[in-house]
């Protein structure tokens, strides 16, 4: 498990708490920091309402030198941190190592591919609200996390078996060769709330209720829509409609992590990666994109001003 925050930390301490004494399935965690130090020390602890349990990896470490060729890579970074990280996972990478990102966004495969052509990239989704609440501490506050793989019209013995360890270890896995469809109705999501999040710099809920930023986030799906329809994704009828409820269940308070990284003042953002990617592809099919540039280019802005 590359990346112990909130995804890499919630599935990795599932898949810990089952394996940890298992002769068959050794993992690893790659992490870095206090996060690191305190999991080293103190094991990761995972909270999910009353539910709370301490594991630790066979090895946790920031060397994937100690670590070694692996069967299976499961990338949980942001996209802003991938290029760094494909360059220092090569001691991990065998001929026969599957990579799987369960990364937001739709772009990531192809630096991946580009990177190490010889091995199988997955693609990944999951469906969770889950952060890293203090150090070596994992909290999950959603009623949902779901993980989803698969290739297109592919199916390969090794995926079955990542499944069945996924599923042994009570993650709700779902192994797919409609994935495509999975990322981009997630894409449509979170490339929206992300954006309008971020732009206003509000919760869910204070956007739903503002009659001119509501507009814009109906908007903003619509647009993210016209760019999977135009790049012959085949999403629900109803996608527009299904995104903007969904986003209605939300809980209240709910933010998005772009608009958290953003309030940090961070230079790392996924802007580029969530916002920019749909203004830049609709440019490119000569396609309208007016709310979606607007915001982007406001961010950019507010993002050099820092």
């Amino acid at each position: 498990m590359v990346g112990i925050g909130g995804v890499g930390g919630y599935f990795g301490g599932l898949l810990a708490k089952q394996f940890q004494n298992s002769e068959e399935v050794s993992l690893y965690f790659l992490a870095r920091g206090q996060n690191l130090a305190a999991i080293q020390t103190n094991g990761l602890t995972i909270i999910k309402g009353r539910e709370r349990f301490t594991v630790k990896p066979h090895l946790a470490t920031d060397d994937p030198k100690l670590i070694g060729p692996v069967d299976y890579v499961v990338l949980c970074i942001k996209n802003y941190d991938l290029d760094e990280c494909l360059s220092q996972l090569k001691p991990c990478i065998a001929e026969h190592s599957i990579i799987l990102p369960l990364l937001n966004g739709v772009d990531h495969r192809g630096k991946i591919h580009a990177a190490y052509p010889q091995n199988m990239v997955l693609a990944g989704c999951v469906y969770l609200v889950a952060r890293l609440t203090a150090a070596g501490v994992i909290e999950n506050t959603g009623k949902v996390s779901s993980l989803f793989f698969g290739l297109k019209e592919v199916i390969d013995e090794r995926f079955l078996c990542l499944e069945a360890i996924f599923k042994q270890a009570d993650i709700v896995a779902t192994l797919t060769n409609e994935i495509e469809q999975v990322i981009w109705t997630k894409f449509v999501f979170v490339s929206a709330i992300a954006t309008a999040t971020s732009f206003y710099n509000q919760s869910v809920r204070q956007i739903l209720e503002g009659q001119e930023m509501d507009s814009s986030l109906r908007q903003l799906i619509q647009e993210v829509c016209n760019l999977a329809k135009a790049s012959s994704i085949k999403l629900p009828q109803d996608i527009e409609q299904q995104t903007y409820q969904n986003i209605s269940k939300l809980p209240d308070a709910t933010t998005s992590s772009m608009q958290v990284d953003m309030m940090k003042h961070s230079n790392k953002t996924e802007l580029e990666s969530l916002t920019g990617y749909v203004v830049h592809q609709l440019e490119q099919l000569n396609l309208p994109s007016p709310v979606f540039k607007l915001m982007y280019d406001g961010l950019r802005l507010r993002m050099l001003n820092h």
